[in-house]
């Protein structure tokens, strides 16, 4: 898909899988699993479905997964799918990790940013050595200083490396990357988040990370567990998904298994999904 100078592709780096409840919070579990079922464990399927864009003069790649610095232990609580990596992924679709210029982390919680470093002679070093490496200041803030509730979903060594590296650029609020892309601060799932719109004023597709990782959160009142303002995700997801419906965005999903982007529009019951894609082919 084109938008603007940028032709878009969907780096699939991996799954791995979380709990049921925790994904969807006060939803019953009857009605989350018709979309999202689960294993013996209650366990979820998420993608790590990343965003590459290409341009003349920029490679850009939103987010970077889950990495490989996992031992068994974690790879079993989190069911690690090892398959498939970040770098081999980009490689199928004919980028080196030496061509990205610039790497936008939405936030650093491991499952979106544990591709960003990488152990080299037994030191981290940034996994992509030409990028710089664009998140929100408020973000890092929070993340080198998490409270109790959230310090797990913080790992130092997938971010800290990047600012001793000097390649950590931080983002304020909802900045412009250039013309086509701009950053949109959500603070209900964790305290700057940004979300990145790509558009061109044809199309415009909205990098939703965690405000909806399914298209099942289309729905307002699924809400992840995770989330520490449950109440704030409420009124960013009413005003996202409005203006994706009077506007005919393109909502792209970082975490579902199956719907890459879907649409939404106005019904009788509200703002409900339209249109789903399992890839740019199919628009």
């Amino acid at each position: 898909m084109q938008v603007g100078k940028y032709k878009l592709r969907i780096i699939n780096s991996g799954f791995f899988g979380l709990d049921g409840g925790a994904m969807f919070g006060i939803i019953p579990k009857p009605l989350w699993e018709k979309t999202n079922p689960s294993d013996e464990l209650n366990r979820v399927t998420l993608a790590t479905r990343n965003l590459f864009l290409g341009s003349d003069s920029k490679k850009i790649l939103i987010d970077t997964g889950m990495g490989n610095k996992w031992n068994d232990k974690t790879r079993d609580i989190y069911r690690i799918d090892s398959d498939l990596k970040l770098e081999s992924a980009l490689e199928q679709n004919g980028v080196k990790p030496d061509d990205i210029t610039d790497i936008i982390l939405t936030h650093l919680h491991f499952d979106h940013t544990g591709g960003s470093t990488k152990y080299e002679n037994e030191k981290l070093i940034p996994s992509f050595p030409n990028a710089k490496y664009h998140v929100q200041k408020k973000n890092f803030e929070w993340a080198t200083n998490p409270s109790d509730r959230d310090r797990r979903s913080y790992i130092k060594e997938n971010f800290e490396p990047l600012a001793k590296e000097g390649v950590l650029n931080f983002t304020d609020e909802d900045d412009f990357f250039d013309d086509e892309i701009q950053f949109k601060v959500i603070n209900g799932h964790t305290f700057g988040q940004q979300m990145i719109k790509i558009s061109d004023g044809g199309n415009t597709i909205l990098y939703c990370c965690d405000l909806m990782p399914f298209a099942s959160h289309i729905r307002l009142p699924y809400i992840m567990g995770y989330d520490l303002q449950p109440l704030i995700t409420l009124q960013e997801k009413k005003k996202y998904l409005k203006l994706a419906a009077d506007e005919n965005w393109y909502l792209f999903f970082g975490h579902d298994p199956e719907i890459a982007l879907a649409t939404v529009k106005h019904s009788e019951k509200g703002i409900v999904q339209d249109k789903t894609f399992k890839s740019f082919d199919s628009i």
